[in-house]
């Protein structure tokens, strides 16, 4: 077993000052990169101890491990003691080895919820519109905000047809009003390109606490059911013949991308190698790996299908969860078809983060463009 491989038993205990107190019927939980930020995952729920405090106690992977403590959704994640957004909060276990159980205090501030919203401005380019904010996805009968980055003379252009990038995690993508923790900058990126080197690109909005549920092709005894499956077809069956019709497209699985992290990866990996005569290549920032080990049988199922897929995998030396493995394991399913292109990155700096998948994105699209043209 590599050192990896090695789990750590933690006991995380919490510290409430009086003006964080949560609510009597409030539950407690951590969110991240070791259970894809699931803000409701009942196997990292706090409990009160005899004492009255909030105790939980688990066992992670040795390797850093970012995460927030929430009360069930983004809307009451902890916050500094004035309201304001925290950075991610940080557990080197590679550092802490030989202690066990490892005790962390975590001291928490505020909460969201128990402070007036401050608006954020919007981040977003003139050129990114909302298609629908109630797209309704008939695979689940649910409806989602939809975005679209139209390339900055898509106007002017009147004959010219464009590549398309669907992306996950839309709230993400383009506005740092609407972000969780940070936008990717993907509009400003592809405005400073030139005309020749611009895409169309549909961002979908996640669903809040169903995105493990949406982004997850199997079911899972944590988290429940898969409706990764529905989802995909959605992207399939729904949302791309209703994009190549309302916008000039370059409609073949060549020029069709899908793109995602985290879960958002997963389930963008899933719906490349499900439908490839559609998605033709998938960037694949951090996917979540861990949570679907069913998807390397299904790669390897899906490889003769391939034909010129291309997939570029992104990874943070930092991410823990032995990350690299997992990304190298899929690169050898997908090199067993010569005609599949796939390239692995690691960033030996990079975290669960959307600041390092923003960075990561150009050199993903530089990859994208020289695919395309080949």
């Amino acid at each position: 077993m590599s050192a990896k491989q090695v789990r750590q038993t933690v006991i995380f205990e919490l510290e409430l000052p009086d003006a964080s107190l949560p609510d009597a019927n409030d539950s407690l939980f951590l969110a991240g990169d070791f259970n894809g930020w699931h803000t409701a995952d009942t196997a990292f729920c706090f409990s009160k101890d005899r004492k009255g405090h909030y105790v939980l106690k688990t066992k992670l992977l040795l390797g850093e491990h970012a995460f927030k403590v929430v009360r069930g959704n983004w809307q009451t994640v902890e916050t500094d003691s004035m309201g304001g957004a925290i950075s991610n909060r940080i557990l080197d276990l590679e550092k802490q080895t030989g202690r066990s159980p490892l005790k962390v205090a975590i001291k928490v501030a505020g909460w969201a919820d128990r402070f007036p919203r401050v608006p954020v401005r919007s981040t977003a380019a003139g050129n990114v519109k909302i298609i629908d904010s109630t797209f309704l996805i008939p695979q689940l009968n649910r409806k989602r905000r939809i975005w679209v980055y139209l390339p900055k003379n898509y106007e002017q252009n009147t004959q010219t047809h464009y590549p398309v990038i669907y992306m996950q995690d839309g709230q993400n993508v383009f506005d740092e009003a609407t972000a969780f923790s940070g936008e990717w900058g993907v509009d400003e990126y592809l405005n400073s390109l030139p005309d020749h080197e611009q895409c169309i690109v549909v961002a979908i909005d996640n669903g809040g606490n169903e995105r493990m549920q949406e982004y997850n092709p199997y079911p899972n005894k944590q988290f429940g059911r898969g409706e990764g499956k529905r989802y995909a077809a959605f992207l399939a069956e729904v949302l791309k013949p209703f994009v190549d019709a309302h916008y000039r497209t370059k409609p073949a699985a060549r020029f069709t991308t899908i793109c995602g992290s985290s879960m958002g990866g997963l389930i963008s990996y899933y719906t490349a190698i499900t439908y490839p005569q559609i998605f033709g290549q998938a960037g694949v920032f951090s996917p979540s790996f861990w949570i679907a080990p069913d998807i390397y049988p299904a790669a390897k199922k899906a490889l003769p299908l391939l034909g010129q897929s291309g997939f570029y995998f992104y990874g943070g030396d930092k991410e823990g969860d032995s990350l690299d493995i997992r990304l190298r394991q899929m690169k050898l399913v997908l090199d067993k078809n010569e005609t599949v292109v796939s390239q692995i990155v690691m960033d030996p700096e990079g975290m669960h983060q959307e600041q390092y998948w923003r960075k990561a994105f150009a050199p993903f699209y530089h990859w994208l463009l020289t695919l395309q043209s080949r």
